[in-house]
């Protein structure tokens, strides 16, 4: 680690619904957090318009303005709110040492790691271009914008069976793309999808591009085993091919399962590592929702000081 260090009672990293509530409870805790806010200040949300779903807002509300609200109440009550990306943790000794921007070391006596999961991606061009715009990673979230529409789900696995499920709520017909002849997921959903007559697969096939132009209007895919290429109008295109969790950097430190996500004890945020708390999608592979991100971060701030007062008692 480098220098200068300094030293906190409390330290944060990640500033989605998770990190901003873990500053709040601790902040008005009287612990004096100090958060960082990471790559994408505000997370996830901040590449969501309409956030519907989170209750409080009943008109809805953008997700970059939501997490303005988030932030804003975090300063209220005197988090320290620092633009920055960690660059390295060591957990081997308390206090912890946290590296920010290899140039700032801050050391900490309780450390709430709130870094999020990204979805991951087709890396296409247009893929990027019309996120928000009917391109979309949660159907939760998104879904109900495309009521009587026709509705693509790329993916074959868990996460794409259950949302295309879900998306025969709205869509006039929803198609699921998938590269491979059979799908990935549990054999429950399997059923479920396979039998539904909303649902139409399109077998060994893969998205090419996605079409439009401010908004979606279809999508071009091609057959991986006879090239064929066809176009399919549609308003909205779901891509489901997972989520990886940010948390490379604590690799070897802390306990997690196969797909990186940080394991905590049952009904805590508690880690493998005394004093290191994991909250939000960091350590949430199931619900990876604003709301209940939100709520584990309330169960960090108050698990992280308990464990101070029981430090100093």
């Amino acid at each position: 680690m480098t220098t200068p260090s300094e030293r906190r009672k409390i330290l944060i990293i990640g500033s989605g619904p998770a990190g901003y509530t873990a500053a709040i409870y601790t902040a008005r805790a009287n612990l004096a957090p100090m958060l960082i806010q990471g790559l994408q200040p505000g997370g996830q949300l901040t590449i969501t318009t309409d956030v519907e779903n989170y209750p409080g807002f009943p008109e809805g509300i953008m997700g970059p303005e939501m997490m303005e609200f988030f932030r804003r109440q975090a300063e209220r009550f005197g988090t320290e709110i620092l633009h920055g990306v960690v660059t390295g943790v060591d957990l081997s000794r308390s206090p912890f040492a946290v590296e920010i921007d290899e140039e700032r070391t801050v050391h900490c006596e309780a450390l709430i790691i709130s870094t999020g999961a990204s979805a991951k991606h087709l890396g296409l061009p247009s893929e990027q271009r019309l996120l928000g715009s009917g391109v979309s990673m949660c159907a939760t979230c998104d879904g109900f914008f495309f009521r009587d529409r026709e509705i693509f789900v790329v993916g074959g696995g868990d996460t794409a069976l259950e949302e295309a499920s879900f998306l025969t709520r709205f869509g006039s017909a929803v198609h699921l793309v998938h590269r491979r002849d059979a799908l990935r997921g549990s054999k429950v959903m399997q059923d479920r999808v396979l039998t539904h007559e909303k649902i139409k697969i399109h077998w060994d096939s893969v998205v090419e591009e996605i079409l439009g132009d401010d908004t979606v209007t279809g999508i071009r895919l091609r057959h991986v085993k006879t090239d064929e290429i066809v176009e399919h109008p549609c308003a909205a295109v779901f891509v489901a091919i997972g989520h990886k969790p940010n948390t490379e950097l604590f690799e070897g430190q802390l306990e997690m399962n196969e797909t990186g996500y940080i394991i905590t004890r049952p009904g805590s945020t508690y880690t493998s590592r005394e004093g290191v708390f994991a909250c939000g999608d960091a350590q949430d592979w199931t619900y990876r929702q604003a709301v209940t991100a939100a709520g584990t971060g309330c169960m960090a701030a108050i698990d992280a000081e308990r464990w101070l007062e029981a430090q100093e008692k």
